[in-house]
């Protein structure tokens, strides 16, 4: 990369994993318990007749917001210069705003209440996830983010392994306790995370203004597929599979439409089911993203962790049985664990431009917020069409297509970065030994 930020601060390695695990985990809690289980029951308890397809509705719509929130929150962070701290100005406020939104949402009575709440709560918590997500690039080495990358999938797990497991316990207080607790600790857990992680103002590279042509300007939104083909690449394959993954967004209404749960039952189901899940994907998230490090290659952690989630998706399309579902949701998990940890690693080294990189992460995340408003949005024609099974079956078919994308991806070894800085040191110092 030609142009480089100055002035970065850089904090500890193992702060930064603290300060993730405690923020992001937090921040991650108040989204994704509403968004797997909460946010479900919601719309059972306002739409009793038709939920399936009022949750969809709200879903879809607050997945939107999402995309929108993930490049647009990185755009404003990359572009926010001051001493509090770029990132640490937008994990402050993406966070509250999202967790007032979820508050409200416990208090609501109607469905459009719900559907603009949900949205504004995507919108903001998407700003937070942005400037986590960009710390990475920011202050973590090359040769450690696919590591940092894995404990950062492993974040998310914890974070919802943890919400699952207080929803569990606490099955027997009010819908509105529920989401209060979840929106405090989305708010308070963020604001712990920002007394670890340093950050200050720094040095932007000025560029001389001059009259751009229109694609020029468009390249400045999005890198141009032709310059930078394996940054579009990235993102379709991150599409497709997060497409199959998206599927465990249904696992309430499934298990309540098909199986006939109650909401204890469900309540309690999604949580071992989700909990089983994250276990097994915290496993393959934090080996997938070292081993990817050590042998210096991604595409075959990348190709294995999609051929293992087809297997799960099948499994549900085709044994509705509650015990395969457990062992279904294991085998996702195991995949989808990998893919995430590896495929951020991957994504770290291939960013067009360092001082971007809030933005072109946000970028890249919009294929982890689309699904969301794809799936559910879709979700009633796939039933209509063919039932449960078809609903799977189309979304394996997804995740096989992405692995037809993972193909024009190159290798991005460990060896040809350090091989690449031995060129640059040769060129720089004469008979490239260090001063």
């Amino acid at each position: 990369m030609a142009e480089t930020v100055t002035g970065q601060q850089i904090t500890p390695f193992r702060r930064l994993v603290l300060a993730l695990l405690i923020g992001n985990g937090g921040m991650m809690l108040a989204l994704m318990v509403p968004a797997v289980m909460l946010l479900s029951f919601k719309m059972i308890e306002i739409d009793p007749d038709g939920y399936t397809s009022s949750y969809g509705l709200v879903a879809a719509i607050g997945a939107v917001f999402a995309l929108i929130g993930n490049p647009l929150g990185g755009a404003f962070s990359d572009r926010t210069n001051n001493s509090f701290g770029r990132r640490r100005t937008w994990i402050l406020i993406g966070p509250l705003v999202g967790s007032a939104a979820v508050l409200y949402i416990g208090f609501a009575t109607e469905i459009w209440q719900v559907t603009i709440a949900w949205a504004i709560a995507q919108l903001f918590f998407n700003f937070g996830m942005a400037a986590y997500t960009a710390l990475i690039p920011d202050q973590v080495p090359q040769e450690k983010q696919g590591t940092m990358s894995g404990i950062a999938g492993l974040v998310v797990i914890i974070g919802m392994s943890i919400g699952m497991v207080m929803m569990m316990i606490l099955t027997s207080i009010s819908s509105e306790t529920k989401w209060t607790i979840v929106a405090v600790i989305g708010m308070v857990a963020p604001i712990v995370s920002l007394f670890l992680i340093k950050e200050g103002k720094i040095e932007l590279p000025t560029v001389a203004k001059q009259q751009q042509t229109i694609g020029q300007r468009l390249s400045q939104v999005y890198p141009s597929p032709r310059k930078f083909p394996s940054f579009t690449w990235a993102i379709v394959s991150k599409f497709l599979l997060m497409m199959g993954y998206s599927s465990s967004l249904y696992l309430t209404v499934m298990l309540v439409n098909r199986m006939g749960f109650t909401e204890a039952e469900a309540t309690a189901s999604v949580g071992t089911i989700n909990i089983i899940s994250m276990l097994a994907m915290a496993a393959t998230s934090i080996f997938g993203g070292v081993l990817s490090d050590r042998f210096g290659k991604q595409k075959p952690f990348l190709y294995g962790s999609a051929l293992i989630m087809i297997v799960g998706i099948i499994a549900f399309a085709f044994i509705p049985q509650y015990s395969v579902y457990i062992v279904a949701s294991a085998i996702i998990g195991l995949g989808g664990g990998c893919f995430t940890a590896v495929d951020m690693a991957l994504v770290s080294r291939i960013l067009p431009r360092k001082e971007d990189a809030a933005k072109d992460f946000g970028l890249m995340n919009v294929a982890n917020a689309l699904p969301q408003s794809i799936v559910p949005a879709i979700a009633p024609v796939l039933l209509a069409i063919g039932g449960w099974s078809f609903f799977y079956v189309f979304l394996a078919l997804c995740v096989a297509a992405g692995v037809l994308a993972l193909k024009p991806l190159p290798e991005v070894a460990k060896s040809a970065e350090q091989n690449e800085q031995k060129s640059i040191t040769n060129k720089l110092i004469p008979g490239g030994k260090q001063a």
